[in-house]
């Protein structure tokens, strides 16, 4: 982690159930392209309270200290020499994976699917390599082509949405929603939310969140993401597609990873109906093939996201918010229900962790 003097207070995960506040080094610029970012919102993953409670997700094990966040937005403090569409002072969110310029993935432009991909706040699947530290902190360096410069009409706190999003972004793009077609999303939380709302935009006729929770299908409608809600607990597939208006959607995406939902998304999708698989079971889980196979579902595995996403997020949140507040489609601001200092960060992870009626929850940079 060193870098140059100390002056950079960090938020790190060192074991399981083990987050500490530490005073680092501060990043200096490295290469021409390199930019310093201040950094001044960053929201909470569910992948990096799965790290705080687990130590791993699948093969990312934790095995050094890491500093935590990568859904982050902030100030330009330093550029390199070579950087020439950002300046000292402008706002940016921060793509938070960085892929290898060498490898196949990124020069074909599917670089989430690149082998040695750095992102922040996640171990590398081999132990020799260096960790990527996350964005948690007071100076986060980044290259400039993976920041993106924010429009007067987003915030800095709807900045650091724009990693969620873009996960959205990429399933949409995936499927090739069309103007007018209907979708259902499994999974209210964050994620789920944010593709729905994303479909919303995008131009669904209509769209229909499911979940277990009635306060996480009110605020669904609240916010203006969904037009129908059901709670998958109250009936099967066909109570569902009854709720929709006897309606079989034209797309599913699946943001919740439960088997249960992953069944009822082959269930219900239309026949010739495409399905984005966003969400990530704990494990293998059974899978409707005879149903989905005879029906001509098409199934599409949605990793992140890529090339293009986070400017097509940026652009869902200027379009939504750049007429005023008066004239927003979606109230994405609704989906942050609770904010930190950066003294209480372990404080937030403990309140999400809880999950007590949170979504969305953002901390403060560093002072």
């Amino acid at each position: 982690m060193s870098d140059n003097q100390h002056g950079n207070p960090s938020l790190v995960l060192n074991k399981i159930d083990d987050l500490s506040f530490e005073d680092l080094s501060i990043p200096q610029i490295k290469e021409p392209t390199d930019v310093i970012v201040e950094v001044k919102k960053t929201g909470i993953c569910g992948s990096d309270i799965h790290y705080y409670a687990h130590g791993k997700i699948g093969q990312f094990v934790l095995r050094k200290p890491m500093v935590m966040g990568h859904e982050s937005s902030g100030v330009v403090s330093k550029v390199g020499p070579s950087v020439k569409h950002l300046k000292a002072g402008d706002r940016v969110t921060i793509e938070p994976g960085v892929p290898s310029r060498y490898s196949d993935a990124y020069k074909s432009g599917k670089y989430e699917l690149c082998p040695c991909m750095s992102f922040a706040a996640t171990p590398p699947t081999n132990p020799e390599d260096e960790t990527a530290q996350g964005t948690l902190c007071k100076y986060y360096r980044a290259p400039a082509d993976f920041l993106y410069k924010l429009p007067e009409s987003v915030s800095l706190e709807l900045g650091a949405m724009v990693e969620p999003l873009s996960v959205g972004v990429h399933a949409i793009k995936l499927v090739n929603l069309s103007f007018g077609e209907n979708v259902v999303v499994f999974g209210a939380g964050p994620v789920g939310l944010l593709a729905a709302s994303a479909a919303k935009v995008y131009g669904a006729q209509n769209v229909m969140v499911v979940d277990i929770f009635d306060d996480k299908l009110e605020l669904a409608q609240e916010i203006g993401a969904a037009t129908h809600v059901f709670n998958s607990k109250t009936g099967d597939y066909k109570d569902l597609i009854k709720a929709f208006g006897d309606v079989r959607p034209d797309v599913v995406l699946e943001c919740s990873g439960a088997a249960a939902c992953i069944k009822l998304s082959v269930q219900v999708v239309a026949d010739g109906g495409r399905i984005a698989q966003i969400g990530n079971a704990g494990g293998d889980v059974p899978f409707p093939i005879i149903e989905f196979a005879t029906r001509e579902i098409t199934l599409f595995g949605s990793f992140r996201y890529g090339y293009g996403d986070y400017a097509t997020a940026i652009k869902i949140l200027e379009q939504n918010y750049g007429r005023g507040k008066e004239h927003i489609l979606v109230d994405f601001e609704k989906l942050i229900t609770n904010r930190f200092p950066f003294d209480d960060a372990i404080k937030a992870y403990d309140t999400v962790r809880a999950g007590k009626g949170t979504v969305k929850c953002i901390i403060d940079g560093p002072k």
